[in-house]
């Protein structure tokens, strides 16, 4: 009797563990940009951001057991990217472009009250990007892939990179009046 009493208590623990796994999975799938967009507003280059967020995923999942369910998933992992940010400020130290820490202060909570908006605008310039003809939605793409540029879309679409230039800076002002649009209209409704 004793035994079967410590195995229902062991799969009832295992059947736990891998609920809080899946929650996690869950939360840091839905919210990873976020999290990655807070730590690229403090750190001067793309590559030290992704290195941050990988260093903030691990205490996430380290210290998940402390998160409180119901609460902000947001808030917390990104006062944890925080610290992650300032221990590894040192590293940063020797760009030539340093903040302040009441600067960097004033970008976290700014970008954590932005948080909402910056996704609403992200999902309607999907919607947005949706609706441009093929040519110029792989024209966007491409220029805006890491390590791609102009040139590269450019040649791509088979476009001068006169022409290139020009159709671009023509998409990202469809693009911002198509977003501006859609973020209006839903806030109204």
């Amino acid at each position: 009797m004793v035994k079967f009493l410590a195995i229902e208590t062991m799969d009832s623990e295992t059947h736990k563990e891998t609920e809080q796994r899946k929650q996690l999975m869950a939360l840091m799938t839905r919210h990873q940009r976020q999290i990655f967009c807070y730590i690229y507003a403090q750190v001067p280059d793309r590559y030290d951001a992704e290195d941050l967020l990988q260093e903030a995923s691990l205490v996430i999942c380290e210290k998940f057991d402390d998160f409180e369910e119901g609460t902000d998933f947001v808030a917390w992992a990104c006062q944890i990217a925080y610290w992650r940010i300032r221990y590894s400020r040192q590293k940063f130290a020797r760009c030539k472009v340093v903040f302040d820490e009441e600067v960097l202060n004033s970008v976290a909570h700014t970008t954590s009250e932005m948080a909402d908006e910056l996704d609403d605008r992200h999902e309607a310039l999907a919607r947005c990007l949706k609706k441009l003809p093929a040519r110029d939605r792989e024209l966007v793409l491409t220029r805006y892939e890491p390590g791609s540029g102009v040139e590269e879309a450019a040649q791509r679409s088979g476009r001068s990179l006169p022409a290139a230039y020009k159709a671009l800076g023509r998409i990202r002002k469809l693009l911002m009046d198509c977003v501006t649009h859609q973020t209006t209209s839903e806030g109204a409704s």
